[in-house]
């Protein structure tokens, strides 16, 4: 018998600070859920596993900062929810990349050191959106890769015009920061 199992979902996450075993619980108690979810929504099980994957890595990197606010239900439902949303913002901003793309040629059109450049600039900035908080990383895909205005940005996340600059202040400094002076040139 699994002496996790009488705990409820926010002791277990409250354990998992440092206890292993506590976290391994949580994860079995919501792998499954998750993944049904996440496949519903993207009709893909590979990629809706790796969104699963993802919740939890982050979830596991973050659990000594993260403090509940409400039930842990809640919380890894709000993880997903956010995780969905930047994996839509990413499909749509790659779809959009290969249609301009298409309109303008092939990347082998460019010279290879042109095209090596712009892929290790393009692969920079995009490990460093993933550094962000996930609010933040949020935010600014929606703000950036989507098109959404701070209202809509503010509309679908259900927070304040005022929170979305704040976050979009936030990414841009860092961007700028890791990036240097090749960031103006592609934001």
């Amino acid at each position: 018998m699994n002496p996790y199992q009488s705990y409820s979902s926010n002791e277990l996450f409250g354990l998992s600070k440092t206890d292993a075993l506590a976290f391994r619980a949580l994860y079995e108690r919501y792998w499954q859920k998750l993944l049904t979810v996440a496949f519903l929504k993207i009709r893909d099980h590979d990629t809706a596993r790796e969104i699963v994957q993802t919740v939890f890595v982050n979830l596991w990197n973050r659990k000594d900062t993260t403090e509940l606010k409400h039930s842990f239900d809640t919380y890894i439902a709000a993880v997903l929810k956010y995780e969905l949303l930047s994996w839509f913002a990413k499909s749509k901003k790659e779809a959009a990349l290969k249609k301009e793309l298409g309109a303008i040629g092939r990347p082998e059109d460019h010279t290879t050191t042109e095209w090596l450049a712009y892929e290790q600039l393009r692969d920079q900035i995009e490990k460093t959106v993933q550094q962000l908080p996930e609010k933040c990383r949020l935010v600014f895909q929606l703000s950036r890769e989507q098109g959404y205005s701070e209202k809509e940005i503010s509309r679908e996340l259900q927070i304040a015009p005022k929170t979305v600059q704040a976050h979009l202040t936030k990414a841009l400094k860092v961007l700028r920061s890791s990036l240097g002076q090749f960031f103006s040139l592609f934001i």
